[in-house]
């Protein structure tokens, strides 16, 4: 006689992860006084700001347009698309979004006054948005006793 192992009292590692500690990684960036971030898996490069040529009757959140690589790239400015006074900081990165994540598969980067870091953010950290209406929003991240504001860049755009 010989008995069946019993596994089913022990969680997988995949398990004990979506039930213990889900992180995401997060990009953090500065827009005038505020810090704000994206998931990372949006992010496929970050570059220094160059020349942008204007785009006649383009919406009012589009700085431009930039040759990268090969592609004509829409350049947003997140603080217009986002409707967010954030003082007068001067925008000196592009942060280019990974076009497949885009339902048009749009060339899409956003100008940001600085970039600061990767950082992983537990689940737990993260509250609602505080506004319902707003997809935009993921939600806040406090840390270290500031506010970060969690921005999903393809509901942000889709919303205009």
């Amino acid at each position: 006689m010989s008995q069946e192992p019993q596994t089913a009292a022990v969680p997988t590692a995949d398990e004990a992860d979506d039930e213990s500690v889900r992180e995401i990684q997060v990009l953090e960036f500065k827009l005038g006084d505020e810090t704000y971030c994206v998931d990372i898996e949006y992010v496929s490069e970050i570059v220094d700001k160059g020349s942008l040529t204007a785009v006649p009757n383009a919406p009012d959140y589009v700085d431009g347009v930039m040759d990268l690589r090969g592609r004509t790239t829409s350049i947003v400015n997140p603080k217009a698309l986002l409707n967010v006074d954030t003082g007068d900081g001067e925008a000196k990165r592009i942060v280019i979004f990974d076009s497949n994540k885009f339902e048009d598969d749009a060339a899409i980067g956003w100008l940001v006054d600085e970039v600061f870091q990767v950082v992983r953010v537990s689940m737990d950290e993260i509250e609602e948005p505080p506004l319902e209406k707003d997809d935009s929003i993921e939600g806040v991240i406090k840390r270290d006793g500031d506010l970060v504001i969690w921005i999903s860049p393809v509901n942000a755009v889709a919303q205009h």
